[in-house]
């Protein structure tokens, strides 16, 4: 079996566990009643009481998104497990069930400490929070070439892009209501943000000739670490002479190395039985410090015959033997040249807009009817959805949500569970309830996640 498939594939799947293990709230509670997080998504929501949260797992949200699933590269076949390249799995059959471009991202938010009070006029509310996103996105020819081989000598692989962060944040908001306009709401947070560290993987070009005697590349392609004490390592080619990024290393010690600020803005407006809302988070930048940059600088050509492809699969030359050997050695393909340090490296937050309408049943008033619009704005990470809710108060303790969700990802169903007496306060509840998993337990489709959380109201 192809080893750089199973590398693949073992990449996939860690993105899939680590997303059980962006920042990503849980619109399933965009519009529960005493849902103590709801102003996360919206700075305008306040709360009917005031709270403080259970160290750590006061809000724990774990979540992966993507088109790309592990049922995508993973086969049943004669009771075995195989990958999409076994030669029981016809081309057709595994190419139609990638996309052109094929995303994967894992996200991770836990509140370490949060509490809100009503206090100067309003509802006010301070987090410390920290968290961690991983995403990733695949040309359809990167599988084309891994399945295919010799079949289809020319690709085209553009575009495959990986990007990683982790940070804290420090976050200060206020709600109120506005006297000279009855019904409206607004709000705001600003929040202050502590970089850990940031890699940014842009694989811009790889044109790939494979001929049977010596093959061609002409490769494009990026690499920024803002991982303080991050140094690359390097190799040199004996054909060419140049010297190429090998890997990394930490030699220096590891130390935080990124600030940034964001603000978040919101709104509501009541009208009869109706609730409007709309919500710009995240309008801010962060500034990563000193920043290893690896790069193609610009487009290059390797031409060699260190690789030979035979079209005969029992040959020592097979495509499968050279690939695997290409694949160990994976840096000479794209011979990223250490251009040095970058002394900052600044970009714009992932901003999220947020625009909903509830609906409260006038037979039933605690039985509310919501819609919710959420566009994440992050290039080639961008998504979308729209989620149709159903929320019901039937008692004073309890609150609960279920509803539909479509966009970017697909269609999936979600619900939370809220629980909240006096004193006390324990949620449960998902965007995207998992379907099947792998004997690995690891989810078979990439949109699941987990949000759960303690919290004592007062």
């Amino acid at each position: 079996m192809n080893k750089a498939i199973k590398t693949t594939a073992a990449a996939a799947a860690i993105l899939l566990g680590t997303g059980l293990a962006g920042a990503q709230n849980t619109y399933s509670g965009y519009f529960l009643d005493n849902y103590a997080y709801r102003f996360q998504m919206n700075p305008a929501f306040g709360n009917d009481k005031g709270f403080v949260s259970f160290p750590a797992i006061g809000n724990l949200n774990l979540a992966m998104r993507g088109n790309l699933h592990l049922s995508d590269v993973v086969y049943k076949r004669g009771g075995k497990t195989v990958l999409f390249t076994n030669p029981g799995i016809g081309v057709a059959e595994a190419m139609d069930r990638f996309g052109d471009k094929n995303r994967i991202g894992s996200n991770v938010k836990a509140g370490i400490l949060s509490a809100g009070f009503k206090a100067f006029g309003g509802y006010n509310t301070v987090s410390i929070g920290a968290n961690a996103n991983i995403n990733a996105s695949v040309p359809k020819a990167f599988f084309s070439l891994a399945k295919e081989g010799m079949s289809n000598r020319t690709y085209d692989i553009k575009d495959m892009r990986g990007y990683a962060d982790a940070y804290a944040d420090i976050s200060l908001g206020h709600s109120r209501d506005v006297s000279q306009v009855p019904g409206l709401r607004v709000g705001a947070a600003l929040k202050f943000l502590i970089g850990a560290g940031c890699a940014d993987f842009r694989f811009n070009r790889a044109d790939l000739t494979l001929g049977h005697d010596s093959w061609t590349a002409v490769t494009n392609a990026d690499i920024y670490a803002s991982v303080g004490g991050l140094r690359f390592n390097t190799k040199t080619n004996d054909k060419t002479g140049h010297d190429y990024v090998s890997g990394a290393n930490l030699d220096d010690g590891f130390s935080l190395n990124g600030f940034g600020m964001g603000l978040d803005l919101g709104a509501e407006y009541e009208w009869r039985d109706f609730r409007f809302s709309a919500a710009i988070l995240d309008l801010g930048f962060m500034s990563w410090g000193k920043t290893a940059w690896a790069s193609t600088d610009g487009d290059q050509t390797i031409d060699t015959d260190s690789y030979i492809f035979s079209a005969d699969d029992n040959a020592a030359n097979s495509f499968s033997d050279e690939w695997d050997r290409l694949s160990d050695d994976l840096s000479r393909l794209y011979e990223l040249k250490d251009m040095g340090q970058l002394t900052s490296r600044t970009r714009a937050l992932a901003a999220t807009l947020n625009f909903g309408v509830d609906y409260e049943f006038p037979l039933y008033r605690k039985l509310h009817f919501g819609l919710v619009n959420s566009t994440r704005i992050n290039g080639a990470y961008t998504w979308t959805q729209f989620r149709v809710s159903a929320d019901v108060n039937p008692l004073k303790w309890v609150s609960a949500s279920a509803n539909v969700v479509m966009g970017t990802y697909g269609v999936g169903f979600g619900w939370l569970l809220n629980l909240h007496t006096t004193g006390f306060n324990f949620f449960v509840g998902t965007d995207h309830t998992m379907g099947k998993l792998s004997k690995q337990f690891v989810p078979l489709n990439s949109n699941a996640d987990l949000n759960i959380g303690i919290n004592f109201p007062f």
